[in-house]
């Protein structure tokens, strides 16, 4: 697969190392290698590597993070799975539109395919670190799948898609954008002093926060901010900081 080192996929507090391997598995036979595991319960595993199968190569280069911030902190495309609809609702994809945008944006950066817990997803937390979320559609009757079963259908439809653009220029949807997306670590730094700046004005109190900053997450989140744009509004919060001192 073309531009498979910008792909990662990142597994979050896996309970059962036996579906660490079986993930491993799933992503090798798709062409997929780069496994971030966040926080596993139990890794390194002798069960890991045992289901991983052909996929040894996989387990052995994981990487293993304390937090989701640092397993997407050099990505500039982040996608969550969900399971269940949440309180305010996050830009959505299928698992085929998810495929066509981390395909054509790993042409020129990281990206990142975020699965959750086995017993409970991502929670609110988690998924407002992911620009989109994607769900798979399954029988209600029986809804919930199996974590390698999901990082199989996902890194399929990628490889499907991958294979669909061999041979093709790759058109996005920004293709004449004249600047880079800006990094997950980059956007977490401008969340972190838009909310100081926004308590020092007395705009957001953070003892009765009403989802302020999760309505801003999901707002910048749908914009996909650059980092030029990122520099401006960081610009802008400084300013406003240095009128706020000179009073």
């Amino acid at each position: 697969m073309q531009n498979s080192d910008n792909i990662k996929i990142v597994l979050v507090n896996t309970s059962h190392p036996g579906n660490i391997g079986a993930a491993a598995r799933a992503m090798k036979n798709m062409g997929i290698t780069q496994l971030v595991l966040v926080q596993p319960e139990d890794f390194p595993s002798g069960v890991a590597r045992g289901r991983s199968a052909s996929a040894i190569d996989v387990i052995e280069n994981a990487i293993v993070v304390d937090t989701l911030e640092e397993a997407i902190a050099d990505c500039g495309l982040v996608i969550g799975t969900s399971a269940r609809s949440r309180k305010i609702p996050w830009p959505m994809v299928t698992p085929e539109s998810c495929a066509q945008k981390i395909v054509t944006e790993s042409t020129e950066g990281k990206t990142a395919l975020v699965f959750g817990r086995e017993d409970a997803g991502l929670n609110n937390d988690e998924l407002q670190l992911c620009n989109y979320h994607v769900q798979i559609p399954t029988n209600p009757d029986c809804s919930s799948l199996n974590l390698a079963a999901a990082v199989m259908v996902i890194c399929y439809e990628v490889f499907k898609c991958d294979a669909s653009f061999e041979g093709k220029a790759a058109v996005a949807e920004d293709e004449f954008w004249d600047r880079e997306k800006a990094t997950g670590e980059q956007v977490e730094h401008f969340y972190e002093h838009l909310e100081e700046v926004m308590i020092k004005i007395k705009f957001h109190d953070p003892e009765n926060p009403r989802q302020l900053m999760q309505r801003m997450r999901r707002l910048f989140s749908r914009i996909r901010i650059d980092v030029m744009e990122m520099n401006i509004l960081r610009g802008i919060l400084s300013n406003i900081e240095y009128h706020i001192k000179g009073k």
